[in-house]
Formats: C-alpha cells, sequence, structure tokens
C-alpha cells in the first residue's frame, strides 16, 4: 500500500511563493513517474506538472511553465513543487499522485495512488 501526504498549502498574496511537498511511502516511490494535480471549487481537477523517475524528465501545464517547478528526492521519497508569482487563479487544493497506468501524464486517469491534498489560498 502507498501512502501519499501533501503538505505546505497556505494562504499567501499574489506575488507571493510557496513550496509544497509530498511524502510518499514505500520503497518503490524512485521507479515511479509522479504528478500534482489541483482542484478549485467547481472546477475538475487539472494537470499542473509531472516528473519522470529520476527528474531527468518533466511536464508542466501551460498555467505553470515558467512559475512552477517540480522536483524530486528519491534518498527521501519525497515529490516537490515550488511555486512563485502565485495568482488568485492558482487557489486550489494541489494533490500529488504516481503514475502507474499507460498513457499521458496530463490526464488523471494515468494515475493510480492519490494524496488528500493541501489548500493552496492566493489572495488578491
Amino acid at each position: 500500500q502507498v501512502q501519499l501526504v501533501e503538505s505546505g498549502g497556505g494562504l499567501v498574496p499574489a506575488g507571493g511563493s510557496l513550496r509544497l511537498s509530498c511524502a510518499a511511502s514505500g520503497r518503490t516511490f524512485s521507479i515511479y513517474t509522479m504528478g500534482w494535480f489541483r482542484q478549485a471549487p467547481g472546477k475538475e481537477r487539472e494537470f499542473v506538472a509531472a516528473i519522470n523517475w529520476n527528474g531527468g524528465n518533466t511536464y508542466y501545464a501551460d498555467s505553470a511553465k515558467g512559475r512552477f517547478t517540480i522536483s524530486r528526492d528519491n534518498a527521501k521519497n519525497t515529490l516537490y513543487l515550488q511555486m512563485n508569482s502565485l495568482k488568485p487563479e492558482d487557489t486550489a487544493v494541489y494533490s500529488c499522485a504516481r503514475a502507474v497506468y499507460s498513457g499521458s501524464y496530463y490526464s488523471d486517469r494515468t494515475y493510480d495512488y492519490w494524496g488528500q491534498g493541501t489548500q493552496v489560498t492566493v489572495s488578491s
């Protein structure tokens, strides 16, 4: 069984920064692509970023490019999302997930295990 636990969310003013963390249990974290998704109230869950097993390849939604950076530390079984220049429209619950199914990393159907999420609120 895999557990993913996010942390680092909070309330920040527009233009501020946050770093989210996702701590994974288990010994197989390092072999999976991992992703971040977010869901705002009344909206569908949307892809934010993904990173392959060794960090050599990263993928970003257009809304995240240039502002967010995904990274991982396999020795610590931890995934990160550095978010800079935050905007009110970034307000959402952010969740990490593990990709195991074949398919696009941009689709949530590619992922099996999910964390409970951490709230990010950006004030204007």
